[in-house]
């Protein structure tokens, strides 16, 4: 009865792997494992690097544009901008200052 289905707690209990490597035929195919760590393999893990990669980028660039507004991103890093740069720059005429 260990390690079956119990359906009154919906779990079943963890199998332990035999203490023999099973049978391969010397007719069937040729395969490999692929190295893996708890499951991910070095596919899975490159493709969630690039996806998560391009997911911080989109989310830098929207919060840097978001916050272009605020006084000290504007003069600090939107006015150095090579080709955008010159938008960002706020020029007060005299005529608005009331001093």
């Amino acid at each position: 009865m260990a390690g079956e289905f119990h359906p009154s707690t919906g779990i079943t209990p963890p199998k332990q792997n035999p203490g023999y490597a099973s049978y391969r035929s010397p007719y069937g195919p040729k395969y490999k494992l692929q190295p893996n760590f708890h499951g991910w393999t070095f596919k899975h893990a490159t493709k969630l690097g690039m996806t998560l990669g391009a997911f911080g980028g989109v989310a830098g660039v929207f919060a840097i544009f978001f916050f272009a507004e605020v006084p000290k991103v504007r003069n600090d890093i939107m006015v150095k901008v090579p080709i955008i740069g010159q938008h960002f720059v706020k020029d007060i005429p005299a005529s608005d200052n009331p001093f």
